[in-house]
């Protein structure tokens, strides 16, 4: 089972991934969003905001979100860590039910570019 320091250190890496992005991929990663990532085993939330294209993460909360983020994401920490490696696809992952994602349609949209 992934660990908290681990699941970190995978949003960080796709931060630094989204700010070296280009073209249609750079553009879905300079939304300025707020963003919720619930890591469902270890039952922690990571909450910020996806801004300057750059996904940064302000605070580590204990349990679910307790605010509702306009992107809001919920998985397992070892299928974080795979999704950030490329060990799994983002579209395998939420077919299987092993990635929850909700955002606006628009939002959507214009994330599937980022997945």
């Amino acid at each position: 089972m992934a660990t908290i320091e681990e699941c970190r250190a995978a949003l960080e890496k796709l931060s630094d991934n989204m700010r070296g992005a280009e073209g249609d991929v750079g553009a879905a990663a300079a939304l300025e969003r707020s963003v919720s990532c619930h890591i469902t085993d270890l039952d922690v939330t990571f909450a910020g905001r996806m801004t300057g294209g750059r996904l940064a993460v302000e605070r580590t909360l204990p349990g679910p979100p307790s605010e509702r983020a306009q992107i809001r994401l919920a998985m397992a920490g070892d299928d974080l860590l795979a999704l950030v490696d490329g060990g799994l696809h983002f579209a395998t992952a939420w077919g299987q039910g092993r990635v929850r994602l909700e955002a606006s349609l628009l939002d959507l949209f214009r994330l599937r570019k980022l997945l």
